[in-house]
């Protein structure tokens, strides 16, 4: 039996037993993985779950997350992780790169499609015993068009892949090649925007089909349909859709983008996308669209997707939590945490025989306003943080960054004997502030700041940016202080979420550590 075919539904017991289970207050926070995690995909093996998601521009690729509980998550690495499997071009704009792929274990490996949406890119295969890897070099398959590919075998061991739009081909996934004409299935309420993201399952005696429709804004949503066979023909469920929160004042909004799975216990869960909106109207979320975690139970062989809010009751087994990453990492391996990642590829030579212990960016472009910028950088993970760096910029001229594309970036930079603070709005460059630093390595530090809710009105910003220089006994001088909602996808459009991290405008800029840590 792979990891789609599931015996019929049982009856919905997830509040028997105890909820304590080591989980604090009995109960977990939504989103699961937060920040710029989009997409999710999951799928069980055992005990275990792994989760797979969207990662766009950036170099490597497919984040690969591992978790015993549904809630705790670790990243294992990236799926693509070497250019012979994945090529971002510096032409290809921000926010093309690798859209939603589906993660799945069958016949004893696990198997993840996916579509790189630039030039020479197109819907790719992977497959991988172990999901840490290395995943193997991409099976193309140049007749499957679209995006958001689902990948499913049925009782006779065929394969069929169905995209956005709603479109499905059975295809050999061995060799890529499809067998058939693709065909129309069912994709949603008639006249729904953007009808993406299917995925099928076989559950009981009914194949279902789910989908996302309404755009992956504010008018996101879930919905699904049954029928006899994996092509169908399928009977859309009369509650439809079974999940979205359009029109409401939920915290999370933009649900939706959804997987299915089944725990060990028999109950059923969804990961989906939503996005944390915050400040004014219309409401700006900066970290990107997130994971989250839903309960769904069965009523007359329909999913019913519960409560999905910002607490959660706890699942009704034991809690796994995971290590919480370092504040500091230190560059002193041979080799990069899999969380850290690169505008569309990643270098050579980051590492320098002449400087252990450092990491050492040697720009290419002429900064973060070009494509092909030497940057790195984490997610931002939480609404309210702070980062820091020591740069040495003896050798050229860089620093520390919040991103989202090449046109909406903040970075605080040193270079001949200067420290500055630049904001890219759009079309409008500016230099904030500017103030002496003295030779050598310097601290740099932004802190992010969250608007706080009691203080609400129509304009208020999503959070605040303070960036300047720290001394060494940590006193910070703030050099700006930069209103947040310019960083949002509201404002820049696209779909990831801000990237904070190290780059190089000129020359060779080193740095010793990077910190990273929540307030």
């Amino acid at each position: 039996m792979s990891d789609l075919e599931s015996p019929l539904p049982r009856p919905d017991d997830r509040t028997a037993g105890s909820r304590t289970h080591g989980w604090a207050g009995g109960a977990f926070t939504n989103p699961v993985i937060p920040g710029f995690h989009p997409d999710p995909s999951v799928c069980r093996v055992g005990e275990d779950y792994y989760l797979a998601c969207s990662s766009f521009e950036y170099f490597p690729g497919v984040p690969i997350f591992h978790s015993r509980d549904l809630v705790h998550w670790a990243q294992l690495g990236n799926a693509l992780d070497r250019p012979s499997q994945l090529v971002l071009p510096p032409g290809m704009p921000s926010s093309a790169g690798v859209y939603a792929p589906t993660l799945r274990h069958h016949d004893g490996r696990f198997w993840l499609i996916t579509t790189n949406v630039a030039p020479g890119g197109g819907n790719m295969l992977f497959t991988a015993t172990d999901p840490a890897g290395p995943w193997s070099d991409p099976v193309r398959l140049p007749d499957v068009g679209g995006i958001d590919p689902d990948l499913v075998w049925d009782e006779q061991g065929r394969c069929w892949c169905t995209v956005a739009g709603i479109q499905q081909v059975r295809i050999d996934p061995d060799t890529g090649r499809t067998i058939g004409e693709p065909r129309r299935l069912w994709s949603g309420k008639p006249g729904a925007q953007a009808p993406e993201a299917p995925h099928l399952y076989r559950i009981g005696g009914f194949w279902y089909l789910m989908i996302a429709e309404g755009g992956t804004e504010r008018g996101h949503a879930v919905s699904i349909a049954r029928g006899p066979a994996p092509d169908g023909p399928f009977e859309p469920c009369p509650d439809n859709p079974i999940l979205t929160h359009r029109g409401t004042n939920r915290p999370i909004q933009n649900t939706g983008h959804a997987d299915l799975v089944q725990a060990p216990d028999g109950s059923w869960w969804l990961v989906l996308l939503a996005v944390r909106p915050q400040g004014g109207t219309p409401g700006w979320h900066v970290l990107g669209r997130e994971t989250c975690l839903a309960p769904v139970s069965w009523v007359d062989g329909w999913p019913v997707v519960g409560e999905l809010a910002p607490v959660m009751a706890a699942p009704p087994w034991p809690a796994h939590p995971v290590p919480a990453p370092a504040v500091r990492d230190d560059f002193d391996g041979d080799g990069l945490h899999p969380r850290w990642i690169w505008v569309r590829s990643r270098p050579d030579g980051f590492r320098s025989a002449d400087r252990p212990g450092w990491l050492t960016l040697r720009a290419r472009g002429a900064g973060l306003d070009e494509p092909d910028v030497t940057f790195v950088g984490r997610r931002q993970q939480h609404q309210s943080c702070r980062a820091r760096t020591l740069a040495d910029a003896a050798g050229g001229r860089g620093g520390l960054a919040v991103r989202i594309d090449e046109a909406h970036h903040y970075e605080i930079e040193v270079g001949d004997g200067q420290a500055r603070v630049l904001a890219r709005t759009s079309s409008l460059l500016s230099t904030v502030a500017t103030r002496a630093v003295p030779d050598g390595p310097v601290r740099l530090r932004i802190d992010i700041v969250a608007a706080a809710p009691e203080r609400w009105h129509p304009r208020m910003e999503p959070d605040l940016l303070r960036l300047g220089v720290e001394a060494a006994d940590g006193t910070f001088d703030v050099l700006a202080e930069l209103d947040g909602r310019y960083l949002s996808t509201e404002v820049a459009g696209g779909f990831t979420g801000r990237v904070i991290g190290m780059y190089a405008a000129a020359g060779e800029v080193a740095f010793d550590w990077f910190d990273y840590e929540p307030l």
